[in-house]
């Protein structure tokens, strides 16, 4: 499991990397600081049930941030 969060950090980093070549940076600061917490709990070796309520909870925060976002600051 804890390839997995590596595996997502490089995936982050280099969404990141994209939307710092078109020149956005506060995505691109937003996924590079995602892709460095990924990388360090890649790390940090915890069982696979730790690893899977600190995503549960990464999920919570990123869907209600996405929903909040979209019906209130666009809508």
């Amino acid at each position: 499991m804890d390839r997995m969060f590596r595996v997502l950090g490089f995936w982050l980093l280099a969404i990141g990397l994209m939307f710092m070549a078109g020149q956005m940076y506060m995505l691109a600061g937003l996924f590079m600081f995602q892709a460095a917490i990924f990388f360090v709990l890649g790390l940090m070796n915890f069982t696979e049930r730790t690893y899977m309520l600190i995503f549960g909870g990464y999920m919570l925060v990123a869907f209600t941030g996405i929903v909040y976002w979209s019906f209130f600051q666009v809508g």
